[in-house]
């Protein structure tokens, strides 16, 4: 068996900054300390903070007043943020920097009396934050077919935002049907799918050509983990989305298989590597790293963390 390993993959600097920001925050403040929603979607990270002390919740009810609450990388809408104020809570904001880009577009074109088609998943947790930014303005898309039955008050002042874990070709097929129908419509000036989902769904892209099956890791209420699957089968590929090794069943593979071995940008990298050992030992397999783009993104902690560590210091 030939394993490729592909690069990039695994954490972006969105899910780094969040994860370094909660183990920064437990070393703070101690023990309960509450996360809005899962901190990322990755069932190995979720499980070891919550061995830690660490509550997710999915309401604010479940927050004592004034205990410490972050909000996770997928960002959370205003009416939380006043819930949160509301009950006295200490917050600590780490939304990917990406997420808030497009929060900031929303707010901006709703007060430019524009309609807002959001192309995303509906329930997703970054879906739900974008869309509570202007209710009122906002309609969720999620096929083309949604644009076909789309009525607007008015197609002169329109504009779509993307979820930023969506499959590129996915959007661009929305994109595409919105153009068609609405040819007046604006968008932002810089893409709002992120670096880290187009560069880990261009490696699989690229790489699967030369696989038989595609392994990625990843939980399965990671947008961005089951686009890479997706991505695979579109490809003609057997491809399978797992959380690690354990998962793994012998009969996917055949012993001379070229097996490519991925991960979404919230899975870390101590999956990949037990995976990879996994498949060493029972077929005897060589690794292969391939990667297609370097990354050197780093976003800062949340000033609230910055804040305090400036504080502790001086």
């Amino acid at each position: 068996m030939k394993i490729l390993l592909a690069g990039p993959r695994g954490f972006c600097a969105g899910v780094n900054m969040a994860i370094e920001s909660l183990e920064l925050a437990v070393r703070l403040y101690g023990t309960p300390l509450y996360v809005y929603h899962e901190i990322v979607h990755n069932q190995y990270v979720v499980e070891r903070f919550r061995r830690e002390g660490v509550v997710f919740v999915d309401h604010l009810e479940e927050v004592p007043v004034g205990a410490t609450l972050m909000y996770s990388a997928h960002g959370v809408s205003p009416e939380v943020r006043e819930a949160s104020a509301a009950r006295s809570l200490r917050t600590i904001d780490a939304t990917c920097p990406l997420v808030t880009k497009v929060h900031l577009e929303a707010i901006r074109y709703a007060e430019s009396g524009y309609t807002i088609l959001l192309i995303g998943h509906a329930g997703h947790d970054e879906v739900i934050g974008t869309m509570g930014e202007a209710p009122e303005s906002m309609i969720l898309v999620e096929s083309p077919e949604d644009v076909d039955r789309l009525e607007v008050p008015d197609a002169t002042k329109l504009a779509y935002l993307t979820q930023t874990t969506l499959s590129v070709d996915d959007a661009n097929r929305i994109i595409d049907r919105l153009r068609e129908k609405f040819p007046q419509i604006a968008n932002p000036p810089k893409d709002d799918i992120c670096y880290a989902t187009q560069n880990r769904q261009e490696a699989v892209r690229l790489l699967s050509e030369e696989a038989y099956v595609v392994l990625v890791l990843g939980s399965q209420n990671s947008s961005n983990s089951q686009r890479l699957a997706e991505l695979a089968r579109e490809s003609g590929r057997r491809a399978y989305l797992i959380d690690g090794s354990r998962d793994i069943q012998l009969d996917w593979f055949q012993p001379d298989d070229t097996v490519l071995v991925t991960a979404g940008a919230s899975a870390p990298e101590l999956v990949v590597e037990d995976c990879v050992e996994f498949l060493r030992k029972r077929f005897n397999a060589t690794v292969e790293s391939r990667t297609i783009r370097e990354e050197e993104v780093h976003f800062p902690l949340p000033r609230e963390l910055r804040e305090v560590v400036k504080a502790g210091v001086s």
